[in-house]
C-alpha cells in the first residue's frame, strides 16, 4: 500500500468521492451497462473516486452476487486514476469480513465499512467489530462510516483513535452532521486520518476545519462545481468558494428533502439519467417534490 499522508496535502482517496447510485431497470434488475457509463462521466466531471453499494447505492436492497458484478463491471471499465471504494460494512462482522476479504482480492482501491447499524454495539463491539475487518482487510485501505442518524449508534473519536493501530486504517466518512465531529477527531487522532464530510451542505465548513474532501451525493450533477470550490478554498480565495457554496445550497437541501437516494434518482432522471427507481421498501419520489426539485436544477442552469 506505502501510504503516508502525513506527507502529502492531497489524501489517498482524492478530495471528492460520489456515493453513486446502483441504476436500475424496469424489470428491478441492475443495470450494469448504464452503471459504466455513469461511473465514468463522475470520474470525468469531477470525482477522485467512486463509491459503490454504499448506503446511496441502495445497498441493503442488493445481493451479494449483484454487488460483485457491480464492482467488477465498473472496476473494469474506469481508468486506473479513479479510485474505487466498495461498501463492504453490515451488522454482522462475520458478513463485513467476508465482504472486505471480497473487495481485496478482486482489486477494490478501498473498502467504506460503515458502523454496524440496528443492534447498536458499545464502543468495545465496534474496537472488536473494525479490527475483526482491519485484519481481514490485510493492506487494502479502509474509510471507517459514522451516520449515528442511520445506524443508531455513534462511533467516537477515542475508538478511532485505537483503531488507527491498523495502518489501513486511513480515514472516516463523518456524517454526524456535526462540524464538531471534524475537530473532536483531529484533536484525538491527529492530521494522519483524512476526515470526508458525509454531508454535501457541510463541505466548505468542514473544510475550514480540516476535512480534506467530501463523499458526495451532489457530485452527480456538480461535480466540477464542488472541485472548483474545493480548489478555491485551498488557494485562499474563501469570498469565491463561498459564492459556490451558497449557490448550491439549495440543491444540496432537496437531495436530502426525503431518504436518500429517492431525490437523486429523481434528479438523474431530471437531467436525463434513467436509472430507475429505488428498490421497495424505497419509494419514487413524490410528485410535489419533484416538481420543487426540477425548479432548483433548471435554477443552476
Amino acid at each position: 500500500m506505502n501510504v503516508d499522508n502525513t506527507k502529502s496535502t492531497y489524501p489517498f482517496f482524492g478530495r471528492i468521492l460520489t456515493a453513486m447510485v446502483t441504476p436500475f431497470k424496469e424489470n428491478g434488475e441492475v443495470d450494469y451497462e448504464l452503471a459504466i457509463k455513469l461511473s465514468n462521466y463522475l470520474y470525468e466531471n469531477g470525482s477522485d473516486g467512486i463509491v459503490l453499494c454504499g448506503t446511496t447505492g441502495e445497498s441493503p436492497t442488493l445481493s451479494w452476487p449483484e454487488q460483485h458484478d457491480l464492482f467488477v463491471a465498473v472496476k473494469g471499465s474506469l481508468s486506473s486514476g479513479c479510485k474505487i471504494i466498495v461498501g463492504t460494512g453490515s451488522n454482522c462482522t462475520s458478513e463485513a469480513v467476508e465482504a472486505t476479504k471480497k473487495a481485496y482480492k478482486f482489486g477494490a482501491d478501498g473498502a467504506l465499512v460503515v458502523v454496524p447499524y440496528y443492534n447498536k454495539p458499545p464502543q468495545e463491539g465496534l474496537y472488536n467489530h473494525f479490527s475483526s475487518v482491519a485484519t481481514a482487510a490485510k493492506d487494502l485501505p479502509l474509510m471507517l462510516y459514522n451516520i449515528p442518524g442511520r445506524t443508531g449508534c455513534n462511533l467516537l473519536p477515542n475508538t478511532v483513535n485505537k483503531l488507527m493501530n491498523f495502518s489501513n486504517i486511513l480515514s472516516i466518512k463523518a456524517a454526524s452532521g456535526r462540524i464538531e465531529e471534524v475537530t473532536e477527531l483531529r484533536s484525538v487522532c491527529g492530521p494522519k486520518l483524512s476526515v470526508y464530510s458525509g454531508d454535501d451542505s457541510l463541505l466548505l465548513p468542514m473544510l475550514s476545519v480540516g476535512a480534506v474532501g467530501v463523499v458526495s451525493v451532489a457530485s452527480h450533477l456538480v461535480g466540477l462545481q464542488l472541485k472548483e470550490m474545493i480548489e478555491l478554498f485551498h488557494k485562499g480565495e474563501l469570498p469565491s468558494a463561498l459564492v459556490i457554496h451558497e449557490r448550491l445550497q439549495p440543491l444540496f437541501k432537496s437531495l436530502f428533502m426525503t431518504t436518500n437516494p429517492i431525490p437523486i434518482k429523481a434528479a438523474l432522471e431530471l437531467s436525463g439519467w434513467n436509472v430507475g427507481n429505488p428498490r421497495s421498501p424505497l419509494s419514487p419520489l413524490a410528485m410535489d417534490m419533484k416538481k420543487q426539485l426540477s425548479i432548483i436544477l433548471k435554477s443552476l442552469h
